[in-house]
């Protein structure tokens, strides 16, 4: 005995160092995956020396004689420090998912692969100009000189996830930019959402009043009445069954991290005129999933081209180099999401002799079709048939459960916009940012094809404009659902009539206010002739920016800018709030202490208050209290704070009585029902944060998600890869922060928020500030993985300077590439 136990001494005092051993090496290999500071490299296609010099923050410095060079600098950083990022925005647009992420993504590969993302984006490479052509192919030769390099010793030529998952990357085509670039519009088309939703409320047999109830327009507009779906789509009614809970059907069909479906956003420019300066001032924060890294790469690019020096500063997105957010010598630009109508679901009649034929206006037709094949990371391979009809490719019948909600012999066909094989957006906003005046900006947008933004723009002579640039269908006076739910296929009534010509778009220059504001709600008046949406954003945060800015006469600068930008004022709580407040004041058994805070509450969502905490939670379950019992399979996907609905109930502006409990036996009243879920929710809260309320605080509770594709999902890694700070702010201030309620394990978790703010000074651009989300690095061992996350918490930022004599004063490291 006595020599097994000294045996068993001499293996554990052995074997457990050389384990630590060989776990510390392998951290210190993996995080030599980090690159160097500095280093040469030659690349052949390269013109002339190409220089990159990375600040304190991290940020490229990349300059060069041509702006091919300087876009292969660019792909050359982007790799260097966002390689796995760009991996999985690729992988997505090619449907591939599942070969990464196991049997969880075939859904999303099957969904993406219907779509024909990267046909859609080979097709509109191939129809390029020669000069956005050769600025993509300078793009891709940076990434790839990054991946084909020799490595180093002692350390991963990759970063931490392809080690983790075994994955090597392909070469980097110039296929891949466009089909990155479109992925952005997977982003922020959202209106087949809406449709799918009015299309299940109706299969339950809600009446087409009863759904403007759920899903009302804004009060300025004055949509026709909708139609009565069930007659128009033949569609059975009664209660849903086996529905997947919203989490399920989210996570199905969003291809990771920053990619879910939505879309909202900030911006105003200022003449000068209005500014203390005396020059123009322009503001945007775009608001997108929150997601680790961010979204944006901050960069500096100068041109010093032989005729003159052009200088590009602001953010990109890893796998195309364009700069979507910023600012040149002479220009200025921030864009918020338009959130235009550019999608329609077409229900199509199968032939039930034929599955192989669909219904047109004009008989019986073949289904397009392709067998794919989508290989499965720990599983057996799965094929599919993809097919399509003339309005474009047929949805899988699990998307959003859409299946359910069909008629038999029925499909779901989505045309949309994106889809288009002709979209020459890149070289639209490739040309626009190298020309010198507001006009001259606008006029580039003439080929602008998707996602349509809202574009603010000023140039240093003065002027301020805003244009909407974009495809956007115009459809049949006789089509009376107008975009806003499934319509029949076989009826050419509803067949899109073409597209607002580019004259008829949205756009302004120097208006007489000497100011616009935008924030994905209408920006057109009652006199546009055409239709883009009805189902703007509500206007909340559109009314605050009027109120701070656009209709503030007082003189601005730079920093009420910055000011409005962290504004949590919820306006469009404070309309509400004390309404329910004295509805259930009189309720006995209604929490006394939750009571005085709310009525002490002045609307601001700040990080270390406990009302706003309360507040949400309250709006929580009183829309479960009020519509799930209605709604049942329904409601979750269509779960979270709507105020607009909210409103209607309490003015009594309702179709039914959403408030009585059809559950139970008696009828409840909406104070009965608000006051039971006020308690329910300070339950909820003691279960989560304990009964010490004076521990409660919003900013605790509502950390940025900052969520890592895929390791966020993994416990043993979320903790290194997930970027999590207290953050402000909700889902009606301009600081915004979204969540999740359907999210039962963190439904206050900020999940959509300001990916970016920019304000630019055009007193001196070089005063121009800038912040993302969580830092330069998509490595987690690097210093600049998460040293952004903060100061964007606090609504700090920093200068990118472009004088050579500045920034080299705090240059880290530098890059030579030679040809």
């Amino acid at each position: 005995m006595r020599r097994i136990l000294k045996a068993l001494v001499r293996i554990i005092f052995i074997a457990v160092p050389l384990v630590l051993i060989g776990t510390g090496a392998g951290i210190v290999w993996l995080s030599r995956s980090l690159p160097p500071g500095s280093g040469r490299m030659q690349i052949d296609q390269l013109t002339d020396s190409v220089t990159i010099s990375r600040d304190e923050n991290g940020v490229p410095h990349i300059s060069g004689a041509s702006i091919e060079d300087v876009f292969t600098g660019l792909g050359f950083a982007h790799a260097q420090d966002r390689m796995w990022q760009m991996e999985v925005v690729r992988i997505a647009a090619q449907g591939r998912l599942s070969e990464l992420f196991g049997a969880q993504t075939v859904n999303s590969d099957k969904w993406l692969r219907s779509m024909g993302i990267l046909e859609a984006a080979q097709s509109s490479y191939d129809m390029l100009p020669e000069t956005s052509q050769r600025a993509i192919r300078a793009y891709s030769n940076g990434v790839n000189a990054w991946l084909t390099r020799e490595g180093r010793e002692f350390a991963s030529r990759l970063p931490p996830e392809f080690v983790i998952l075994g994955h090597e990357p392909t070469t980097w085509e110039p296929a891949h930019t466009v089909a990155a670039l479109k992925m952005m519009s997977v982003t922020l088309a959202s209106n087949s959402t809406s449709e799918v939703q009015r299309l299940s409320f109706a299969r339950l047999g809600l009446t087409p009043d009863e759904i403007d109830d759920l899903l009302p327009a804004l009060s300025a507009d004055n949509p026709p009445p909708l139609p009565d779906l069930t007659a128009l789509l033949g569609l059975d009614t009664g209660p849903l069954s086996g529905a997947k809970s919203a989490e399920s059907a989210q996570s199905d069909f969003i291809p990771m991290g920053q990619y879910e479906k939505m879309g909202a956003s900030n911006n105003w420019v200022l003449a000068g005129d209005r500014t203390k300066s005396g020059q123009p001032i322009l503001a945007n924060d775009p608001h997108l999933s929150l997601s680790a890294p961010s979204v944006w790469y901050l960069t500096h690019l100068k041109i010093k081209g032989p005729e003159r020096e052009q200088n590009l500063v602001g953010a990109t997105t890893p796998g195309s180099p364009l700069v979507l957010l910023g600012r040149s010598n002479e220009l200025a630009w921030g864009l918020t999401n338009t959130a235009s109508d550019v999608q329609d679901i077409f229900i199509e009649k199968t032939n039930p002799d034929n599955e192989d034929e669909y219904l047109t206006p004009d008989g019986w037709q073949p289904f397009g079709k392709k067998q794919e094949t989508i290989k499965i990371r720990g599983g057996e391979a799965v094929s599919f048939t993809r097919r399509w009809t003339r309005h474009g490719p047929v949805l899988p019948m699990a998307y959003m459960n859409i299946g359910q909600y069909l008629p038999d012999n029925t499909v779901a066909v989505l045309q949309w916009v994106a889809l288009a094989d002709d979209d020459l957006t890149f070289d639209s906003a490739f040309t626009s940012v190298n020309q010198t005046s507001v006009e001259g900006f606008q006029d580039a947008m003439v080929n602008y094809v998707t996602p349509m933004q809202s574009i603010v723009v000023a140039d240093t002579a003065g002027n301020i404009g805003l244009i909407a640039p974009g495809r956007v269908p115009v459809r049949d006076p006789n089509n009376l659902v107008m975009g806003r739910a499934p319509v029949p296929g076989w009826d050419r009534d509803y067949d899109w009539k073409g597209t607002i010509p580019f004259e008829g778009l949205p756009r302004q220059f120097n208006p007489e206010m000497g100011a616009i504001g935008t924030a994905n709600t209408k920006i057109v008046g009652a006199d546009y002739p055409y239709l883009l949406t009805f189902d703007w954003d509500e206007p909340w945060r559109q009314e605050r920016i009027n109120e701070l800015i656009v209709d503030n006469r007082s003189p601005q600068t730079t920093t009420l800018s910055q000011v409005a930008q962290a504004d949590v004022t919820s306006t469009a709580f404070a309309s509400i709030g004390p309404r329910m407040i004295a509805l259930v004041e009189a309720k006995a058994n209604v929490d006394p202490k939750a009571l005085r805070t709310l009525k002490a509450w002045d609307y601001t969502m700040v990080r270390d208050a406990r009302a706003p905490l309360i507040f949400m939670a309250w709006i929580r379950e009183s829309m479960k209290g009020i519509y799930a019992d209605d709604l049942g399979a329904a409601f979750d996907p269509w779960f979270r704070a709507r105020v607009d609905v909210m409103q209607r109930l309490l003015d009594g502006q309702v179709s039914r009585d959403w408030c009585d409990d059809r559950l139970t036996v008696g009828q409840e009243s909406c104070a009965d029902i608000l006051a039971a879920a006020l308690t329910r929710a300070i339950s909820d809260l003691e279960s989560r944060y304990g009964e010490e309320r004076s521990q409660w605080s919003w900013g605790k509770a509502h950390l940025s998600a900052g969520a890592h594709a895929p390791f966020s999902q993994v416990p043993m890694l979320k903790w290194f890869f997930d970027i999590q700070v207290e953050s402000a702010g909700g889902p009606f201030t301009l600081d915004r922060g979204l969540t999740t309620f359907s999210d039962a394990e963190s439904p206050f978790i900020n999940t959509h928020g300001s990916s970016f703010r920019g304000i630019y000074d055009f007193s001196d651009l070089n005063k121009s500030t800038f912040i993302q989300t969580t830092g330069q690095s998509g490595n987690p061992f690097s210093r600049h993985y998460r040293d952004f996350a903060r100061p964007w918490s606090d609504v700090e930022a920093i200068r990118i300077p472009t004088d050579p004599a500045v920034y080299e004063m705090s240059v880290k490291g530098t890059w030579q590439l030679t040809p």
